[in-house]
């Protein structure tokens, strides 16, 4: 008998609530491509939501079980564990700190970063003295935690008590859509963009640091800033009224376009066609964008803070996010400069290529496995490496 004959069959269970119509978030995006990676294996998996959920794409061995609750606690520790109970899952993954905390089945989290906890330039002690509580609850419990970066786990072993050897870093997994494309006329239209422009894609919490990046815009000088815009596209969350305002004091409101939510059809080609592409953030558990946008060959230009440089490295440009004139000087230099922008291209390209359904999602199947067949340590050994 082969070690893979030994395995017993797994059955996936998956949270996910986070799989909503016509909306996709990054851990929205975690969720699909896990469950297409183990519909590619073979694997049988139970993706299990609320009333709003819904999987839009038919994937061989998935099933969705929508479980009724208006109460999140409530679905989360009673109605979830007898599904699992009822269903025969064998290893239950969230995309989420929390999971059952008696559950009939190993539990495995996915702690993308501890923003929820400790969210940049908001204090607020009592809130997060009960949340840390709960996730250290919620983390002891876990069988495995896997993180996207090393900078998630440092955060995850030091604020949360867990023991090191329990944590897996293992990156997040990269769309099969996103490569090199044009922007088609229509989609341009669409996003009102017109000139060779600057691009942001996300929301505008506070943490994404969008005004510094929009004062960074106006102190290009004019020759560079008049043949550009700035586009920021999704801008989902609060601050959309207050950055237009800034825009238009800085003598910037036909330069700065806020393009809205963007199609999924349209990203690649949206990444593609950038001049350039910014990550700003103060904070980020791992800047799956920028990912995204390497992957389409756009010049990066990103923070320096968290996660960011490990994704980064040296395939794109680095500054830090506090410093307006750091970020202006860097994206003058690459507006500026086709060669330095087409090395950034090759880059990015290069450094995207590293980022493989093996070392991604494979290795969340694996661990998977490995707890579903009842190998509970996680190994030192499991840290990502490019």
């Amino acid at each position: 008998m082969t070690a893979v004959d030994q395995h017993r069959p797994l059955r996936l269970g998956v949270d996910g609530r986070e799989l909503r119509p016509g909306v996709r978030t990054g851990i929205g995006r975690y969720v699909l491509e896990i469950l297409r990676a183990a519909s590619l294996e073979g694997s049988s998996c139970v993706v299990y939501g609320d009333a709003g959920a819904r999987l839009d794409e038919t994937l061989p061995g998935v099933t969705s079980s929508i479980l009724d609750s208006s109460w999140t606690q409530w679905w989360d520790q009673v109605t979830l564990p007898r599904a699992l109970a009822r269903d025969g899952i064998t290893v239950f993954l969230s995309p989420y700190y929390k999971g059952p905390v008696r559950a009939p089945c190993p539990v495995v989290l996915t702690i993308h970063d501890l923003y929820f906890i400790n969210y940049p330039g908001r204090r607020r002690p009592v809130y997060e003295a009960i949340v840390t509580r709960a996730a250290r609850l919620y983390a002891a419990r876990a069988t495995a935690i896997i993180s996207d970066s090393e900078y998630s786990k440092r955060e995850i072993v030091t604020r949360l008590n867990v023991n090191a050897a329990k944590v897996s870093v293992i990156p997040v997994a990269l769309g099969g859509e996103f490569s090199p494309a044009s922007l088609t006329a229509s989609a341009k239209a669409r996003y009102a963009i017109g000139s060779p422009y600057v691009l942001y894609v996300g929301n505008f919490n506070p943490h994404k640091n969008i005004p510094r990046l929009i004062r960074a815009f106006a102190l290009l000088p004019g020759s560079v800033r008049s043949r550009h815009s700035l586009v920021l596209a999704g801008g989902y969350g609060e601050g959309r009224p207050e950055l237009a305002r800034l825009a238009e004091t800085l003598g910037l409101a036909d330069r700065v376009i806020f393009a809205g939510r963007v199609d999924d059809a349209d990203l690649p080609a949206l990444y593609s066609g950038a001049a350039v592409y910014v990550v700003p953030s103060l904070a980020e558990g791992f800047g799956a964008t920028a990912l995204e946008a390497m992957a389409c060959g756009a010049p990066v230009v990103a923070s320096k803070r968290a996660a960011l440089p490990e994704v980064v490295a040296d395939a794109g440009l680095l500054f830090d996010p506090e410093h307006e004139r750091e970020l202006a000087s860097l994206l003058t230099r690459v507006l500026s400069d086709p060669t330095l922008a087409d090395d950034l291209r090759r880059r990015a390209l290069a450094r995207a290529g590293l980022y493989t359904p093996a070392r991604t999602t494979g290795r969340v199947l694996a661990l998977l496995r490995e707890v579903s067949d009842g190998a509970v340590a996680v190994a030192p050994s499991a840290v990502w490496t490019p």
